[in-house]
């Protein structure tokens, strides 16, 4: 699916984009530069379906998510009213028959985002070039369609979709594997590693360091280096994606194929990653550029009505727009008044907190800092605060089989927040592992769920099994979790085992 988009700004929305990037560079925003383009609503639900590109490879799902959104939008459901792209420069759509209001507040509400684009860490990594890169994708997935066939191919993408979210969101920050090209020659002598030694004289020696401790630990450290070298790969693999790509039985078509899938996957990753943060971020900008500059007299009215739609978080939802922004608005006011460090939350007296405000004005600097370095989890979990929750009326929602409706289930602060975060963490996603790729010395895969007290869904676990059998090409297993019980899920191309262990292979 492509679409061919060469269409410039009318000569008023041109000015108004020279206005509001004045005023988003006078706030100390700092952006790529930022392409806006005119389509219709056609046309912006088309982008929307292929993830804001206009040139990807071709697969019937984002079809399927352009009958949805079209629908969705003929019935008066929903309406897309901003799309930006993470990209140097970065590309922005505007809806064409929108009212001028709402192109001002789309815009201001653009430069926010690509703001964080280009400065927020989590998004470091990723490529800027991805509008180019998504075009030689598509390419290449055409050509792979010509020789091998488009439904060979497309049935293989419908694979790879599958378990494109088998990756490690961190991978690209950290350096796990070594590199010779690095790694300076060892002296002689010291490449076998022993246990750690504590400084101490001779007459205190086997005090400090006891001849059994040591022992037992070089043993410990024998037993270790033993399995690193005959299990392969030697530590647990969480980017489950590349370890197929290196060792699964591929024809060199797939190889690419999983490959485009893996690095969209990748360039895809921080958005999930920072969504209450992006979204707030975004919001925070808009409302301050629109009030504080470019709003009129009389278009205050609409203002109002399209950002309350936008931030409305009815009871037992959560919406991250409304959340992001009242956290950002709440630690610029926090940092404003001086309400944190050591004395602030060792103050006992509520009416004290409630009138703490030391002027100490470091609000706007902060809020900058907290958009360069967090992402949700450790923005969730290192400014959300009991006030916070009591203010927003943030509780814990569960779903009441009997009433077949969401009821309260906690108001309890630490509750909520662990609840939260656990959502957020992984995008809420389990956390597999590769811990063996000779199982049995059968060249059977063996994959690991860290268990963190929730259950893998059966069906689900099944399916994924599936197809990671089919870029395997030999039987598949995962352990997890079932009812308190280790047990292996298995499955072999043909039937699907589950066996009871009777000890964790994490415990062995």
């Amino acid at each position: 699916m492509t679409l061919a988009l060469s269409r410039s700004l009318p000569a008023e929305l041109r000015r108004l984009q020279i206005e509001i990037e004045g005023h988003a560079r006078s706030y100390g925003l700092d952006f790529f530069d930022v392409i806006f383009e005119v389509v219709s609503s056609e046309e912006l639900n088309e982008i929307a379906a292929l993830g804001g590109f206009p040139n990807r490879y071709p697969h019937w799902r984002f079809g399927m998510e352009f009958e949805q959104l079209s629908k969705s939008y003929r019935y008066g459901l929903s309406k897309i009213y901003e799309l930006v792209i993470n990209n140097d420069p970065c590309y922005a759509y505007l809806l064409e028959n929108n009212p001028i209001v709402d192109q001002k507040l789309v815009m201001a509400h653009v430069y926010g985002h690509c703001d964080f684009f280009k400065n927020n860490q989590w998004f470091s990594q990723t490529s800027r070039k991805m509008m180019d890169d998504m075009a030689n994708h598509g390419n290449r997935v055409r050509a792979h369609m010509d020789v091998q066939g488009e439904t060979a191919v497309e049935d293989f993408i419908d694979v790879c979709l599958s378990v494109e979210d088998l990756i490690d969101i961190h991978r690209p920050f950290i350096r796990r594997q070594t590199d010779p090209r690095r790694t300076a020659p060892a002296d002689e002598g010291t490449s076998r590693r022993g246990p750690h030694r504590f400084d101490a004289k001779d007459y205190m020696e086997d005090y400090v360091n006891p001849r059994g401790a040591m022992q037992a630990e070089m043993d410990r450290l024998d037993a270790e280096e033993k399995r690193r070298i005959t299990r392969f790969p030697g530590e647990p693999e969480r980017d489950i994606l590349l370890f197929l790509l290196e060792h699964g039985q591929l024809d060199s078509w797939q190889r690419d194929v999983l490959s485009i899938i893996r690095d969209e996957a990748y360039y895809f990753a921080p958005q999930g990653q920072t969504k209450i943060m992006n979204e707030g971020w975004a919001s925070y900008w808009h409302s301050t550029i629109m009030c504080q500059r470019t709003l009129t007299d009389s278009e205050i009215v609409d203002f109002a009505d399209h950002h309350s739609g936008t931030t409305a978080m009815p009871p037992g939802t959560f919406n991250p727009y409304k959340i992001g922004l009242e956290l950002f608005r709440d630690i610029e006011d926090r940092w404003n008044k001086g309400r944190f460090g050591k004395a602030y939350e060792e103050c006992d007296s509520f009416e004290a907190k409630r009138d703490w405000d030391r002027a100490v004005g470091l609000g706007r600097d902060k809020i900058f800092e907290v958009r360069r370095i967090h992402n949700d989890v450790t923005f969730i979990d290192t400014f959300l605060t009991e006030e916070f929750c009591r203010e927003h009326k943030l509780f814990s929602f569960a779903y009441n089989q009997g009433a077949s409706e969401y009821e309260i289930e906690s108001r309890q602060f630490a509750y909520i927040k662990e609840r939260l975060l656990f959502q957020l963490t992984n995008h809420g996603r389990p956390f597999i592992y590769v811990l063996d790729g000779n199982f049995r010395n059968r060249r059977e895969l063996y994959l690991l769920h860290k268990h963190v007290g929730v259950d893998l869904r059966l069906d689900y676990a099944k399916a994924v099994l599936e197809n990671v059998c089919k870029l395997w090409g030999r039987p598949v297993h995962v352990e997890t979790i079932i009812d308190a019980q280790p047990s292996l899920i298995s499955f072999d191309g043909r039937d699907h085992s589950l066996e009871r262990l009777k000890q964790s292979t994490k415990e062995t």
